[in-house]
């Protein structure tokens, strides 16, 4: 070997694989290859300290605490069943609020259209001057 204090050995007792690019794991410490880096992989005793993984609820996208030893799945089905703030009522929410100001209309249009001369809110059809008696401005409605 040419050059040999290059490079570690991967701490798995089964593999002890000179690495040249080792791998430091964050949790434990000890030096790994890229095979036995993941913290399943060399059944790291430190893994609780950084795989911490908190779901959340799919309805009120709340985060659940689970406690070491429990399922995930579990505790979230417990959450949606007992103490779930989801509301499917609040998810509809209405679009067309904003009511025509002509007071025989009684229109809703989703963007509110207003009319240069008077200011009023009108539906797409009472938008024109001259479609809803505009008691704006009087100049002439066009220049021809």
């Amino acid at each position: 070997m040419e050059l040999p204090w290059l490079g570690q050995h991967c701490s798995e007792r089964s593999c002890r694989q000179l690495d040249f690019l080792p791998l430091k794991c964050d949790a434990c410490g000890e030096v790994f290859c890229k095979d036995h880096i993941r913290y399943d992989d060399h059944k790291c005793s430190s893994a609780y300290k950084k795989n911490v993984q908190v779901p959340v609820c799919p309805l009120c996208n709340t985060p659940i605490p689970v406690q070491k030893g429990e399922i995930p799945d579990i505790v979230v089905g417990a959450h949606i069943d007992t103490d779930c703030k989801y509301n499917p009522a609040q998810q509809k929410q209405k679009i067309f609020t904003n009511k025509c100001t002509k007071p025989s209309c009684k229109r809703k249009e989703m963007m509110k259209v207003f009319c240069e001369q008077c200011g009023g809110s009108f539906c797409i059809k009472h938008r024109h001057p001259l479609d809803h008696e505009c008691k704006g401005s009087r100049q002439p409605l066009s220049k021809a």
